[in-house]
C-alpha cells in the first residue's frame, strides 16, 4: 500500500536526515538491500532508474534517508526488519511507523553481490559470523556455537476463545456442550491408554510427545536445541540447522547379515500351549537371570488374563467408536486440523519454499524413500518380468524346473506343452496388470497373479520352494535390488509369505534366502501371514489353528532360544524386520472373537478365525519373542498387518490396539473417532492410491490428501508393482501422480518420504545416517534439513499443532 501523502496530518513527513561523508558508501549499502528485497515483495510504490547504471538513483525505501550521491529514499513502511540500526550501522534513520520485528534476530542482508556470483553460490554462501559482515555478502545463515536453543520463525495459527470463556476455564469445547466434552475426552484418553499398554508389552513405540503430554509434562512448543557437535553450525533465517561443513560422504558400512556371531543355547525347550510359545527347562541346565525377570511371561494365567483384558478393552473401543458425542467432537476437531492447515500454506508456503532452496545440494529427488508396503512376489514391472522370462527361455532352455514323481520337464518343454512360443510373449500376452473388471473382486486379483494365466509358469518364475529351488525367482528379486541400489535413494520393505501349514517353511525360506544372498543395503523383509486356515483345514493340512500358529513362531521361539537349531533361519532373521497379516479383509466373519471363543487348540471348525483373533495371537506370540530376542540381543519384530482396506470397521479397532503401523487404512475415513485417535497417537498409515483405485477406491475419491492435511502420518507405498505400475521405478511414479493430481509441493513429498523413513524398520544407525543422528526426537530438533529436505517450519507446526490438540484434550479430562 502506497505511504500517505506528505501533507496528510496524521502522518508528517519527517526532515531528511544528512549522513556524514564516512557513513556514505554503507547508509547505499544498506538502501540498495531494503531495495532489492522490497521490489521481491510486492512492497515498493514506484521504481525509477536511469539508463545509465552510473547516474543518481531515485526508488522507493523503508525508511527516509537522505543519501550523500543524490539517491533519494522516500517513505514507505516495510514489516519484515528488526533492528534496522544494529544492520546498517552508523546510518541514521526515521520511519513514520513502526518497524515490526520477526522472530529472530539474525535475519540481515548485504547490499551488493560479488562479480561472477550465481543465485545458487549466493544462497549457499556462508558468512563466518554477524561481525563480520561488511556490507558486501548477503548470507541466507548466521554461524552459532552449538548447543543454542531457539525457535522456528513462521505464521502461526490459533484459535483463541471468547474473553469470558478465557477468563472460565481456557477450554475450547469444538463446538459441543461441555458435558460431551468432557464425557469424549475422558474416554479419548482412555483410548489412547490402551494403546500405550499394548505397545509397552509388544516393545513397540508409543508416540513420545503424546506420552509427554498424557504424563503431564508437554514438551515445549517448537523450542529445540541444536545438538552439540565438534564444530559450529548454521541458523538459516527459516529456523533451520545446516552443519558448518558438508556432511561426510563415507557410506554405510557393508550390509552383510548373514555373518552372526555364534550364541550358545539357553538350556530350554518351547512348546505351544493355548497359542502362546512356554518354555520349559532342560534338566541339568541353570535359568537364565535375564528369563527369570519375565517370569509372568511364563505363567499360561498371565496370558489368559490378557486375553480376557484384550477382549474387554475391544468391545470398549467399539462402543466409543460409535459413541455420539465422540463422533461429533473427532469430526469437528479433523475439520479444523484440515482448515488450520490449509490457513499454514497459505501464510508459510513460501516460507517452506525458500528455506529448502537454502540446502544444498538435497532435493526430493535424493532424500531416502521407503516403499513401506510392497509385496515381494510382485515388485518388479510386467516389462521386466517379460523380459526376465524371455531371457531364461533363450539362454536356460535346458535347466529341469519341474522334477517330481510325476514328471520331470526342462524350461523348453515347459513352454512347448503350453503351446507358447517365448519370442511372441509379451506385456499384453502376460495378463498381469489390474484391469477395470477387477474392482471389489479380490479373487480376480488373486489370479492375476499367474502369468498368462497359467500357475505352473508362477510356481517356476514367483515361488522360493520349487523343484529347483526357486532360482529363477532370487535371480529376478536381486534384479530389483540392483536398480534400488543403482537409485540409491529408494528402499523398500519386501512382503514374503509364510503360511504356516507346515513346520519346515522357515528352514527353506531361510535356505533359499541364504543360498541366494537375498540380502541389499535397500532392502528389508517382513514376513506375511495369509489367514487361510479354513483352506488348510478343508484340505486335511491342519488339524485346528493351534497347528498353524505352531508352525509360524514355534521356529523363531527355538532358534532364538538355540541359533544351531535353525542356523539359516538365525542368519535370516537378521533381515526380517516384521509381520504382517494379509486377505481379503471383504469376507464375511462368522464369528466374533468373545470370552466364549475357544482357544487355537479347540478351534477345529472349518469356520477361519476373525480378524481379531488373528491379530491378537499373532500379537501376544510377537511380544513374547521380542522379549526373548532382547534379552539375546538380537533384533526385534514389529506387527503391521494389512487393515482398513476393506470390511468391517472393528479391524481398524483391533489394529489401533496391537499394531505399530498398518497399510492402507482407507475405512478411517467413515469413522471419525477412529481416525482421530490414529492422529493423536501418530501410528502410521502406508497407503497406496493407485492400488485402491483399482480394487476399493477411485483416486480422486481416496482420503489421503485429507488425511495427510489433518496431519495423520502418511506415506505412500506401491502394493504390487506387477499389477499397478508401469515404470521402471514405481514408487516415484506412486509420488507423481499424488503429487499432479493433489498438487503436492515439494516440501509435502519430502515429508512423505521422511514419514516413510520413519515408520520404517530400517536398522537405528541407518536411520541415522538417512534422515539424522537425532531423528528419535519428536519436533524439529529431530529434523535435520540437510538429509530430509522437510523445513523446521513444516515439521514445527506439525508438533506444535499436535500438542495443541493433546493439551485441548487434557483440559477437559477430570483428574
Amino acid at each position: 500500500m502506497a505511504s500517505p501523502e506528505p501533507s496528510s496530518p496524521k502522518r508528517p513527513v519527517p526532515e531528511p536526515l544528512h549522513l556524514e561523508p564516512e557513513n556514505a558508501h554503507l547508509s547505499r549499502t544498506a538502501a540498495m538491500a531494503f531495495h532489492q528485497l522490497a521490489t521481491k515483495l510486492h512492497k515498493l510504490t514506484s521504481i525509477t532508474e536511469h539508463n545509465d547504471p552510473m547516474s543518481p538513483v531515485k526508488k522507493s525505501f523503508p525508511m527516509n534517508v537522505l543519501i550523500p550521491d543524490n539517491a533519494v529514499i522516500d517513505e514507505t513502511t516495510y514489516e519484515d526488519f528488526q533492528h534496522v540500526e544494529e544492520y546498517a550501522g552508523t546510518v541514521g534513520m526515521y520511519s513514520s511507523e513502526p518497524i515490526h520485528s520477526p522472530n529472530v534476530p539474525f535475519e540481515y542482508f548485504g547490499a551488493r553481490e560479488d562479480e561472477g556470483d550465481t543465485p545458487l553460490e549466493r544462497r549457499q554462501q556462508m558468512s563466518p559470523d554477524l561481525s563480520e559482515y561488511d556490507g558486501r555478502r548477503k548470507p541466507s545463515r548466521v554461524l552459532l556455537d552449538s548447543g543454542v536453543c531457539t525457535t522456528v520463525p513462521f505464521c502461526r495459527v490459533s484459535i483463541n476463545p471468547p474473553k469470558k470463556a478465557q477468563d472460565e476455564d481456557h477450554v475450547d469445547y469444538a463446538g459441543v456442550s461441555r458435558g460431551d466434552f468432557v464425557e469424549s475426552n475422558t474416554l479419548l484418553i482412555a483410548a489412547l491408554d490402551i494403546r500405550r499398554k499394548y505397545m509397552k508389552i509388544g516393545s513397540m513405540p508409543f508416540c513420545k510427545t503424546t506420552a509427554q503430554v498424557m504424563d503431564g509434562n508437554p514438551p515445549p512448543s517448537s523450542i529445540f536445541c541444536v545438538p552439540d557437535t565438534s564444530g559450529k553450525i548454521y541458523l538459516t533465517k527459516m529456523g533451520d540447522v545446516l552443519p558448518a561443513a558438508r556432511h561426510s560422504r563415507e557410506p554405510l558400512p557393508p550390509y552383510t547379515p548373514h555373518d552372526v556371531k555364534p550364541l550358545e543355547s539357553l538350556g530350554y525347550t518351547v512348546t505351544m500351549r493355548e497359542g502362546v510359545g512356554m518354555l520349559t527347562k532342560k534338566e541339568g541346565e541353570e535359568d537364565h537371570p535375564a528369563i527369570l525377570e519375565e517370569d509372568m511371561y511364563r505363567n499360561p494365567v498371565f496370558f489368559q488374563k490378557l486375553r480376557n483384558q484384550f477382549i474387554d478393552d475391544t468391545n470398549m473401543m467399539l462402543a466409543l467408536s460409535i459413541h455420539g458425542p465422540i463422533k461429533s467432537f473427532c469430526y469437528r476437531r479433523l475439520q479444523y486440523l484440515e482448515s488450520r492447515f490449509q490457513l499454514h500454506l497459505m501464510m508459510n508456503e513460501v516460507r517452506e519454499s525458500e528455506a529448502q532452496k537454502c540446502v544444498p545440494h538435497r532435493d526430493f529427488y535424493n532424500v531416502r524413500k521407503v516403499d513401506t508396503h510392497v509385496h515381494a512376489a510382485s515388485c518388479m514391472n510386467q516389462k521386466h518380468l517379460v523380459r526376465f522370462i524371455k531371457k531364461k527361455v533363450r539362454s536356460f532352455k535346458d535347466d529341469v524346473v519341474i522334477d517330481n514323481k510325476k514328471e520331470k520337464l526342462t524350461l523348453a518343454e515347459v513352454f512347448k506343452k503350453l503351446g507358447l512360443n517365448p519370442y511372441d510373449l509379451n506385456v499384453d500376452q502376460l495378463d498381469m496388470h489390474a484391469d477395470r473388471n477387477m474392482f471389489h473382486r479380490f479373487d480376480k486379483f488373486n489370479t492375476k497373479y499367474n502369468p498368462i494365466g497359467e500357475s505352473r509358469l508362477r510356481e517356476i518364475f514367483m515361488k522360493t520352494d520349487n523343484d529347483f529351488g526357486g532360482r529363477y525367482f532370487a535371480e529376478l528379486i536381486k534384479e530389483v535390488m540392483g536398480d534400488m541400489s543403482e537409485s540409491k535413494y529408494q528402499m523398500a520393505e519386501l512382503r514374503i509369505s509364510i503360511y504356516g501349514h507346515s513346520r519346515d517353511e522357515w528352514d527353506k525360506l531361510a535356505t533359499w534366502a541364504v543360498n541366494h544372498d537375498m540380502y541389499c543395503q535397500n532392502v528389508r523383509w517382513l514376513i506375511q501371514v495369509p489367514r487361510l486356515f479354513d483352506i488348510y483345514h478343508a484340505k486335511k493340512m491342519l488339524p485346528n489353528f493351534g497347528q498353524l500358529l505352531s508352525n509360524v513362531f514355534l521356529p523363531i521361539y527355538e532358534v532364538t532360544m538355540d541359533p544351531s537349531s535353525h542356523p539359516n533361519l538365525h542368519k535370516f532373521l537378521n533381515q526380517v524386520v516384521g509381520f504382517d497379516s494379509v486377505d481379503d479383509e471383504s469376507k464375511l466373519e462368522t464369528h466374533r472373537f468373545q470370552h466364549t471363543s475357544p482357544d487355537p487348540e479347540g478351534w477345529t471348525t472349518g469356520d477361519n478365525p476373525p480378524y481379531a483373533y488373528y491379530l491378537y495371537y499373532m500379537y501376544v506370540n510377537i511380544s513374547w519373542i521380542n522379549r526373548l530376542r532382547a534379552i539375546r540381543s538380537l533384533n526385534t519384530f514389529s506387527l503391521r498387518p494389512h487393515c482398513g482396506e476393506a470390511g468391517p470397521a472393528h479391524h481398524l479397532v483391533t489394529a489401533f490396539m496391537l499394531a505399530q503401523n498398518i497399510s492402507h487404512g482407507l475405512l478411517l475415513r467413515k469413522v471419525p473417532a477412529l481416525q482421530y485417535l490414529y492422529y493423536l497417537a501418530q501410528v502410521g498409515v502406508a497407503m497406496s492410491p493407485l492400488s485402491n483405485n483399482h480394487l476399493f477406491l477411485d483416486y480422486n475419491r481416496s482420503p489421503f490428501p485429507e488425511f495427510f492435511a489433518r496431519g495423520l502420518q502418511m506415506s505412500l507405498s506401491t502394493d504390487d508393482p506387477l499389477q499397478f505400475h508401469i515404470t521402471k521405478e514405481p514408487l516415484i511414479e506412486e509420488y507423481s501422480i499424488a503429487a499432479q493430481v493433489w498438487k503436492f509441493t515439494s516440501c509435502d513429498m519430502s515429508e512423505l518420504a521422511r514419514n516413510s523413513v520413519l515408520m520404517s524398520d530400517f536398522e537405528h544407525h541407518v536411520k541415522q545416517h538417512w534422515i539424522g543422528a537425532e531423528y528419535k526426537e519428536e519436533g524439529p530438533g529431530g529434523n535435520d534439513i540437510s538429509k530430509t529436505n522437510v523445513p523446521n517450519i513444516r515439521i514445527s507446526y506439525r508438533h506444535e499443532t499436535l500438542i495443541d490438540e493433546l493439551k485441548n484434550l487434557m483440559r477437559g479430562h477430570p483428574l
